[in-house]
């Protein structure tokens, strides 16, 4: 079998607007929680909050599996190199998750589904735990900001990969050969 020299285009459009999505995900979030009953915006963002949420875990999960499917490119650097990345993103979507499952307990506490978008809804299944919201509102904020300290931190390893070691890591999500 060849060896792939660079990530296929479903890969490549998943990774940057995941990236994306995820860091306005992020700053809404922050920007939400300061909304007063009396904004315009109360409902109606997290709404889509919840919504695209619902959205980027589903896409995860497409990634988790269109990973399993297509060939991806080798890794470039060490062993260790390798290994840590492969840590890295196993992090990275394990940090993702763990945001889609916290929000939803926050969310469906009450019994309430989640809507997404008024084309579908995500089912509740009420109170599991006592305290349920809060300890999923902490876990959530937690997992949020490890989730962006983890992604700049995959972001300036891809900008180290390009400039120090001058390698094709970041050519490879971006389809760019030399």
């Amino acid at each position: 079998m060849a060896q792939v020299n660079q990530y296929n285009v479903v890969s490549r459009v998943l990774h940057w607007v995941s990236a994306l999505v995820i860091i306005g995900m992020f700053a809404v979030g922050l920007w939400m929680v300061d909304l007063s009953y009396y904004s315009e915006w109360y409902r109606t963002a997290p709404h889509w909050h919840k919504s695209v949420g619902i959205l980027i875990v589903a896409t995860t999960l497409f990634r988790l599996l269109w990973n399993k499917v297509v060939k991806t490119p080798q890794i470039d650097g060490t062993p260790l190199i390798r290994m840590a990345a492969h840590l890295g993103h196993l992090a990275l979507y394990a940090l993702i998750l763990v945001i889609g499952i916290s929000g939803y307990l926050i969310s469906t506490e009450d019994g309430r589904g989640i809507e997404v978008f008024d084309w579908f809804t995500v089912p509740g299944l009420g109170q599991l735990f006592e305290g349920q919201a809060d300890l999923a509102g902490e876990i959530h904020f937690y997992a949020a900001w490890s989730l962006i300290l983890l992604a700049a931190g995959h972001a300036l390893a891809a900008i180290k990969h390009h400039v120090v070691d001058k390698d094709d890591t970041l050519r490879k999500m971006i389809g760019a050969s030399k």
